[in-house]
C-alpha cells in the first residue's frame, strides 16, 4: 500500500507533459507562416523584376532586324535566371505556409511592378503633375502593403504534414467532393457560354482562369509539401497520389495560361491584373479552406481581420492597375503570379 501511495504522489507532482505544447506549437506555426510568407514575397518580387528586365530588353531592341536579338543580351538572360529563382521561391512557400496566406501575397507583384514602372518611365514630370498622375498608384501601394500586413498577421495557423495519406484523406472528403462537383458544373457552364454563345466578358474568361487556378494551387501545395517531406527524409514519392497531383498541376497551369492568353488579346493587361487577382484569390482561398481546412479552429476575430486584409489588398491592386495608361512608353508587367494559380508554375 505504501509503495502504491508513494507512486500516486509522484504522479500527482509531475507537471502535465502537454502544458507547453500549445505555446510551442503556436510558435512553430508562426515561424512556418513567416518562412512561407517571406519566400512568397521574395519570389513575387524577384519575378516582377525579372519580367520588367526582359520587357526592357524587348523595348530596347524593338527596331532590330533580328527578331531574337534579345537572346544575345546579358540583361534578358539575367531576367530569365531571376524569373526561375523567383518561381522556385513561390513554389517552396506553399510547403511552409497555408494556401490561404500564400495566394493573396501575389499583390507584391503588382506593388513591385507599379514602383518599377514609375522608375523606368523616361518622361520628366513637374512635382505637381507627377503627384496628380500617380496619386492612385501611391494610395494603391499603401493599401496593398497594409492589406499584406494584415494577411501575414492574421493568417490561419493550420500546419499539416503533406503526407500521401493526408492528401488522399482530404481528396475523398465529402466537403471537397461537393466543392469539386459545384466547380465542375460552373466551369462547364462558363465554358459553354464562352465557346458556344461567344460570351467574351472578361469576368467569364477570368472566372474560368480562377477555377482552374484554384486546382493549380491546391495541387502545388500538395506537390511542394510532399517534396519537402521527401527531402527531409520522409519519402513521399512512392505514393501514386504525388504523380496524380503533379499531372493535375501541370495540366491546369497550361489551360489556365491559354485562357489568360485569350483574355490578353481582348482586354487591357491592367484590367486583367486587377479582376484576375480578385477572382483568382477569392476562389483559391475558398478551395484551400475546403481542401486543407485552413480556417478550422480559427477564432472569428482572426478570420474577420484576414478577410479585411484581403479586401484592402483587393482595393489597393484595383487602384494601382486603374492608374496604368497604354500611352506609357514602358508599361510595367505583372508576373503570372499575380494570378495565384500560376504561383509555382
Amino acid at each position: 500500500m505504501d509503495g502504491a501511495h508513494r507512486a500516486a504522489l509522484q504522479l500527482q507532482q509531475l507537471p502535465p507533459a502537454s502544458s507547453a505544447d500549445p505555446v510551442s506549437e503556436a510558435s512553430f506555426s508562426y515561424k512556418e507562416n513567416l518562412i512561407g510568407a517571406l519566400l512568397a514575397i521574395f519570389g513575387h518580387l524577384v519575378v516582377s523584376i525579372a519580367l520588367n528586365l526582359q520587357k526592357y530588353c524587348h523595348i530596347r531592341l524593338a527596331g532590330s532586324k533580328d527578331p531574337r536579338a534579345y537572346f544575345k543580351t546579358k540583361t534578358w538572360w539575367l531576367g530569365l535566371f531571376l524569373m526561375l529563382l523567383g518561381e522556385l521561391g513561390v513554389f517552396a512557400s506553399y510547403a511552409f505556409a497555408p494556401l490561404s496566406l500564400i495566394v493573396p501575397l501575389s499583390a507584391v507583384s503588382v506593388i513591385a511592378s507599379a514602383i518599377i514602372g514609375i522608375i523606368f518611365i523616361k518622361e520628366k514630370w513637374k512635382p505637381k503633375d507627377f503627384l496628380r498622375r500617380y496619386i492612385l498608384s501611391f494610395v494603391g501601394c499603401g493599401l496593398a502593403i497594409v492589406g499584406t500586413y494584415l494577411l501575414v498577421t492574421f493568417a490561419p495557423n493550420s500546419h499539416e504534414k503533406m503526407t500521401g495519406e493526408n492528401i488522399i484523406r482530404h481528396l475523398v472528403s465529402w466537403p471537397f467532393l461537393l466543392y469539386m462537383l459545384v466547380e465542375i458544373i460552373l466551369f462547364c457552364l462558363l465554358l459553354y457560354f464562352y465557346k458556344e454563345r461567344n460570351a467574351n466578358n472578361i469576368v467569364v474568361i477570368l472566372l474560368l482562369v480562377a477555377l482552374l487556378g484554384s486546382m493549380t494551387v491546391v495541387t502545388v501545395k500538395a506537390v511542394a509539401g510532399m517534396l519537402v517531406l521527401s527531402i527531409q527524409g520522409n519519402l513521399q514519392l512512392d505514393y501514386p497520389i504525388f504523380y496524380v497531383m503533379f499531372v493535375c498541376m501541370v495540366a491546369t497551369a497550361i489551360y489556365q495560361a491559354a485562357f489568360l492568353g485569350q483574355a490578353s488579346q481582348m482586354y487591357d493587361s491592367s484590367l486583367i491584373a486587377s479582376v484576375g487577382y480578385i477572382l483568382s484569390t477569392t476562389v483559391a482561398i475558398t478551395a484551400g479552406a475546403i481542401f486543407y481546412l485552413d480556417f478550422l479552429g480559427e477564432d472569428v476575430l482572426h478570420v474577420c481581420m484576414f478577410a479585411l486584409g484581403c479586401l484592402i489588398a483587393f482595393l489597393g491592386v484595383f487602384l494601382i492597375t486603374r492608374n496604368r495608361k497604354k500611352a506609357i512608353p514602358f508599361e510595367p508587367y505583372i508576373s503570372m503570379d499575380a494570378m495565384p494559380d500560376e504561383g509555382a508554375g
